[in-house]
């Protein structure tokens, strides 16, 4: 038999000689591009020039710590933004949304001294009344979501003036703790956090656990599975980026470890990762926002889609509105504004369709630690805040005209390389044409056409 001889089959994918190529596939991509490691090479490189430009200050524990907490809010709102913008919708009221739950929050405590696990409790229900409020007008009315969060925007930023009387509001030390504490040390002192090294022997143990198990997935389901030696290469790298930043985390001042606002942080990404990758809702968000018309007559419950993205954006920006009262130990007016922009930015940076239907949890939050970098770099050059805005203004214009003008001359977007794979698990066998004129039966995760017109069977990823 031929060498050239065509196989199927895991065995022969992963018996196949070095290409370069393959390293594509490490983020589920079937091509040889660059664009496929996207924002994150981007990040990389942003990280880098900082570090020369600073003198080793960006890299410094104590200034990842500062990034970490200091930006937490915007990151926490991205992963709730994404399914908005997935969903083909957009919410211009969560900062609005954060500012009237922080001060309801910090009133409740200073004022009416509840305690802050019952205040916090409060603070999750307001959060979810107002998203519920705002869903009922999108999913069930039919009023565009973009005038119902600027209406959301203006009243919510005046209830947040009314309850406050326009003054700030102190909230208790012990709350302060989930806003800007650290893991408490523990056990023999070896010159680094105990519990950041657990925390990212953990992280390592678990990039392994989620390689093995992809693969065994794959095998399974009968999919093409990327080499071997690719595979190596990821988990590899990735180990790479878990011990570095544990060992920076690790090795900050006494008394400091990785922050808490940076578990609630990851606890939020690992679940509404699962929830979008593996559950029914996440697939049908993705679904509606490829092509709602063809997703409702697969059965998808348009309305519960509508409603659910736009409640859990509120009950996101409570959480976000609760740690950054909690960091800045007061809860004032002037909270708030500006964080949709912020948050919008790092969900389209992160490579989310502007038309909905493409965008992931990890994109997001890429595309917001480089808002982060970008920020906290410029500051330690003494940049003056004007010239940090028009910087952002660009980088956000480049991400999106970049990955627009690749669809547009018939390339993968990059979103779409980094997410390819996890759509079916095939990369290179090829799928027939549609016939003209027929639909889609059920859009599928992550990149869903609108119709099966000709002008419409473009590459979206």
């Amino acid at each position: 038999m031929s060498d050239t001889t065509p196989t199927t089959g895991t065995e022969s994918v992963e018996k196949a000689p070095f290409r370069f190529r393959d390293l594509g596939k490490m983020f589920g991509g079937s091509q040889s591009s660059g664009r496929q490691f996207g924002i994150l090479g981007a990040l990389v490189v942003i990280i880098v020039l900082f570090e020369i430009l600073t003198k080793g200050k960006t890299l410094d524990p104590n200034n990842l710590i500062n990034i970490v907490n200091g930006n937490a809010y915007v990151l926490i709102l991205a992963v709730g933004m994404v399914m908005v913008i997935v969903a083909g919708h957009i919410d211009l009221s969560v900062g609005s949304v954060a500012a009237f739950v922080g001060i309801v929050v910090a009133q409740s405590m200073y004022v009416w001294h509840w305690p802050w696990p019952l205040a916090m409790v409060l603070g999750l229900v307001v959060g979810a009344i107002v998203g519920a409020w705002q869903g009922w007008w999108v999913a069930y009315v039919g009023v565009p979501a973009f005038i119902v969060t600027l209406a959301g925007m203006l009243f919510f930023r005046g209830a947040n003036q009314f309850v406050g009387n326009s003054t700030s509001i102190p909230v208790p030390r012990e709350f302060t703790f989930i806003g800007g504490g650290f893991l408490p040390d523990f056990g023999p002192d070896f010159g680094f956090s105990n519990p950041t090294l657990i925390l990212g022997l953990l992280a390592a143990v678990a990039v392994i656990w989620q390689e093995r198990r992809l693969r065994s997935n794959q095998r399974k389901m009968g999919a093409v599975s990327a080499p071997v030696w690719v595979s190596v290469v990821k988990v590899v790298v990735l180990l790479l980026v878990v011990i570095g930043a544990t060992y920076l985390f690790a090795s900050g001042r006494v008394g400091t470890s990785y922050p808490i606002a940076g578990i609630i942080l990851a606890v939020l990404v690992l679940g509404y990762s699962f929830l979008t990758n593996n559950t029914t809702i996440g697939r049908h968000i993705y679904a509606v926002g490829g092509n709602w018309r063809a997703a409702e007559l697969s059965g998808v419950n348009i309305r519960r889609v509508n409603f659910f993205v736009m409640a859990n954006m509120s009950v996101i920006a409570a959480v976000a509105g609760m740690l950054w009262i909690a960091r800045s130990v007061a809860s004032g007016p002037g909270d708030g504004v500006g964080w949709e922009l912020d948050a919008i930015a790092a969900v389209f940076i992160g490579g989310a369709a502007v038309s909905g239907g493409i965008g992931t949890i990890v994109g997001s939050i890429i595309g917001g630690l480089v808002i982060a970098v970008l920020n906290n770099g410029l500051q330690l050059l003494s940049v003056g805040a004007d010239r940090v805005q028009m910087i952002k203004g660009l980088v956000l214009l480049v991400a999106v005209g970049i990955d627009v003008y690749s669809k547009r001359q018939g390339k993968p977007s990059i979103i779409g390389l980094l997410t390819r794979g996890r759509r079916t698990g095939v990369d290179e066998t090829p799928v027939p044409a549609a016939p003209v004129g027929t639909q889609t039966p059920t859009p599928s995760q992550g990149g869903a056409q609108e119709t099966a017109r000709p002008q419409d069977l473009t590459p979206e990823g």
